[in-house]
């Protein structure tokens, strides 16, 4: 299975799956300890779904959710990764999926269920929703009623849910999903986060009375085994 992920290194459209291409890297550690870290994050309430987002394009959020993805599945936990970014979906191309019928699908089309868009990933415990067809009104779909009772019926079926949604800065998206989970894991990328488009991000999801769980920092690599490091 890991020769399969291979290329997703030189193929910058796909999340480099480290934890299944190389499970005993330090990166690959590095994702199980941000696991932990956002299984104990509340202590007053279980921890259940969340979002990974970030404040800009191209900072490493959707490298980040399907590698946490693939850890929590590792560990025995039933997963689900809902690709909620409607408008860049990279799910389908980091897990070499079907992606003609997905999430907006099934907030669109009222004869389709869950069951038509959910697929089974080559890890165990992990299930995949892609986006399907890119949609022109994301925003709406995401806000629906339909959206609503999508979300609660995955809460019921799944241990863990994370949604890769779009920047948070740049379009509403983000902030709607926010809304209805447990808390955001926020991406900082080193020499590309900018400090006021962070605090921007921070007060984004604070705003729809969401939590901030904490900040996944991408920095580089000095020991040019990968370009990145995540901790």
């Amino acid at each position: 299975m890991a020769k399969k992920y291979k290329n997703h290194l030189l193929n910058p459209e796909a999340a480099t799956l480290f934890t299944i291409v190389d499970p005993l890297s330090p990166i690959s550690e590095q994702y199980r300890t941000i696991r932990t870290n956002i299984i104990y994050s509340k202590a007053e309430s279980k921890t259940q779904s969340v979002i990974v987002t970030s404040s800009g394009p191209a900072e490493g959020k959707s490298t980040t959710s399907a590698n946490l993805a693939v850890v929590f599945a590792q560990s025995g936990i039933k997963t689900l990764l809902v690709d909620a970014d409607l408008r860049r979906p990279t799910v389908h191309r980091s897990f070499d999926i079907d992606n003609t019928k997905g999430l907006s699908s099934l907030l669109s089309v009222r004869r389709m269920s869950l069951g038509d868009v959910i697929q089974e990933s080559d890890v165990h415990n992990l299930s995949l929703l892609p986006s399907g067809p890119i949609s022109p009104n994301p925003s709406e779909l995401l806000s629906s009623a339909r959206m609503r009772k999508v979300m609660t019926i995955l809460k019921s079926q799944y241990d863990f849910i994370i949604f890769d949604v779009p920047p948070i800065t740049t379009v509403t998206d983000a902030q709607l999903i926010a809304s209805q989970v447990d808390g955001a894991v926020l991406v900082v990328r080193e020499g590309k986060t900018e400090k006021a488009g962070l605090e921007r991000a921070v007060k984004l999801i604070q705003q729809v009375d969401s939590d901030v769980l904490g900040t996944v920092y991408v920095g580089e690599n000095q020991s040019q085994d990968y370009s990145y490091y995540y901790s």
